[in-house]
């Protein structure tokens, strides 16, 4: 006798993929389908928005621009316009990879959310199944290509009374602008470069913005003696070992902007690239200090509670404030899906440290989770594609592409 998960199999469309299935349609996935097409290999690319790059084009602030210099930030084989500015506008930036899409004539099925993908012992080839407009499909591979990267979901933390709180709490995911907030008394809890970017745009807007500083953190120019600081940094790597490097930051750091300490912005023990190591990425000021040194922006401890009107600090202060930002990060999303815990851990990460976290076993890669922004994604695509290029052109010179013979599997791709 059936029950509802034999109904649910036969009814789910069953499709070969003659190469590889990449999920996620950002800049990852995208660079990866490119170098793939380059190299004349077929891949479907799965994307469970309506849209390439939907963080890019959903998920981020008005202001937001490349915080690198645009030659750090493109992606393989294809530079940005000579027009462009050094550091490109969020608009900016989605069209260079709707170009680049098109140019490389990718198309991703867009609206297509991967519920499950897992590797099959018993024929050797994973298994992805979809929820999509057309309903449920399982896509069957040799290789799978995680392309969701380090920021899929946004991370909401668990505050004690935060859901008691009686104005606006957006994440900062949703944040655009700080227009509709003019006048008013902002809590944005987080000191990143989102924290730091939401309330300098705050203060642009009239608004009156208090940070969490709960965390050590550093911050640096965002360009030393007319260069990038990013630029400068891989330019003294080359020569100079990490620590010394960070010693050398910190220095330059100290002559352009001063004590930050004495300001309430104490800095970690580790150094700013060595702490990259560990997940963690150096502020690169745009003029949030400048905020801070004048009192604009104002610097809270960490939070105990809220209450309907406020929000109680752990130094025991109490502030009346009308929304709360919370520019608290975002989470890789992999560990929902993806049924395999070799390659990547509990966090959604691979457990092998860059540069060799690219690979796993049975035909699994992962791109965009270096923790080195657009150049390191870029790095892992191109690893990537050649790697499947070189066995996928093997396979075809010696006539042993392995095809399921299941009755249900249409080869379409």
């Amino acid at each position: 006798m059936f029950n509802m998960t034999d109904m649910n199999m036969f009814s789910r469309r069953c499709v070969w993929v003659n190469g590889p299935v990449i999920v996620g349609a950002g800049p990852s996935g995208l660079a990866v389908a490119a170098g793939l097409r380059e190299q004349g290999v077929p891949y479907v690319i799965l994307e469970r928005a309506a849209c390439i790059a939907s963080l890019w084009q959903n998920r981020t602030y008005d202001r937001l621009k490349l915080h690198l210099p645009k030659q750090f930030c493109q992606l393989p084989n294809y530079p940005f316009p000579d027009h462009y500015p050094e550091y490109p506008s969020k608009k900016q930036f989605v069209d260079y990879l709707e170009s680049y899409t098109a140019h490389h004539d990718i198309r991703p099925h867009f609206n297509e959310s991967v519920d499950s993908a897992k590797y099959d012992e018993a024929c050797r080839l994973w298994r992805v199944r979809t929820t999509g407009a057309d309903g449920e499909v399982e896509y069957i591979c040799q290789w799978l290509v995680v392309a969701t990267g380090e920021n899929a979901d946004p991370i909401v933390p668990d505050v004690e009374g935060l859901a008691s709180f009686g104005g606006e709490v957006v994440h900062a995911c949703d944040y655009k602008s700080g227009d509709k907030f003019k006048g008013k008394k902002v809590l944005v809890v987080g000191c990143g470069n989102s924290g730091m970017e939401v309330s300098l745009d705050l203060c642009n807007h009239g608004a009156r913005p208090a940070m969490v500083v709960r965390n050590a953190v550093h911050v640096l120019p965002r360009e030393m003696f007319g260069k990038s600081t990013f630029e400068l940094a891989m330019m003294m790597m080359k020569w100079l070992p990490l620590w010394l490097v960070d010693k050398v930051l910190l220095f330059f750091t100290w002559m352009i902007l001063g004590n930050t300490e004495s300001l309430g912005l104490k800095r970690p023990d580790i150094g700013p690239l060595a702490l990259k190591n560990y997940g963690r990425t150096p502020v690169l000021d745009i003029g949030a200090l400048e905020k801070i040194r004048s009192k604009e922006i104002q610097l809270v401890p960490g939070i105990k509670r809220f209450s309907s009107a406020g929000v109680e600090l752990t130094n025991g202060e109490r502030l009346d404030i009308d929304a709360v930002v919370l520019a608290t990060g975002y989470r890789s999303n992999v560990p929902y899906w993806l049924h395999e815990t070799e390659f990547f851990g509990k966090n959604g990460f691979p457990k092998t440290p860059f540069p060799h976290g690219w690979k796993g076993q049975s035909g699994l890669y992962a791109a965009g989770f270096t923790r080195r922004g657009l150049s390191g994604l870029s790095a892992d695509a191109i690893k990537i594609s050649q790697d499947i290029a070189g066995v996928w052109k093997d396979d075809l010179k010696q006539k042993k592409q392995k095809v399921p013979t299941h009755r249900r599997c249409i080869s379409t791709f």
